[in-house]
């Protein structure tokens, strides 16, 4: 696991020891870049389930202006912390909370990447905290991994959810923030 392109390019990033992480493929994480590749410089960035915090690494060695890492367990805040010191990579803020909590602060940003564990329960929930708190900036995009079978609601306007792709067993969903909102 490794960061792709730009400033920390080839970095490799420290791997969890136990089975309560898996992070994102090396061949979903080309496409979700691919997505939103015009959509990274300079913005503001949360990466709400972090585990190792590669997609939130990534965003930053891409030129992102700030990260915010999040995740509920010890060991994974760890984790990131020490793949941000070993990248290098400015902006990054890491944080030991759980999302619901998080998402409630109320801090907007213009890319959310939403990849929790694939039994997490509560992704629904957590959607619909985003739009309930409003925390998408406009034009802003939220980008979730699911396993394939996974179903996602539609959320309210100016909330809209735009694609879905497949890639084996994985779904990437794309929702965005109308500009006319």
């Amino acid at each position: 696991m490794k960061i792709i392109t730009g400033k920390a390019r080839g970095r490799k990033l420290k791997e969890p020891v136990d089975q309560a992480v898996r992070p994102t493929t090396s061949r979903v994480k080309e496409a979700i870049f691919n997505i939103v590749q015009f959509d990274i410089e300079g913005r503001r960035v949360l990466d709400l389930f972090a585990g190792t915090g590669q997609l939130g690494l990534e965003a930053l060695s891409r030129g992102a202006k700030s990260c915010d890492f999040v995740d509920n367990t010890k060991v994974h805040v760890q984790l990131v912390k020490e793949n941000l010191r070993s990248t290098e990579l400015t902006g990054g803020q890491v944080f030991q909370a759980d999302a619901e909590s998080f998402i409630q602060r109320g801090e907007r940003y213009d890319l959310i990447f939403l990849d929790p564990p694939y039994d997490f329960g509560k992704l629904d929930q957590i959607i619909q905290n985003v739009v309930r708190f409003d925390i998408l900036n406009k034009n802003g995009i939220m980008v979730c991994e699911t396993k394939l079978e996974q179903g996602l609601s539609d959320v309210s306007a100016p909330y809209e959810k735009v694609r879905e792709y497949r890639y084996g067993k994985v779904k990437v969903t794309i929702y965005t923030k109308r500009e006319d909102s």
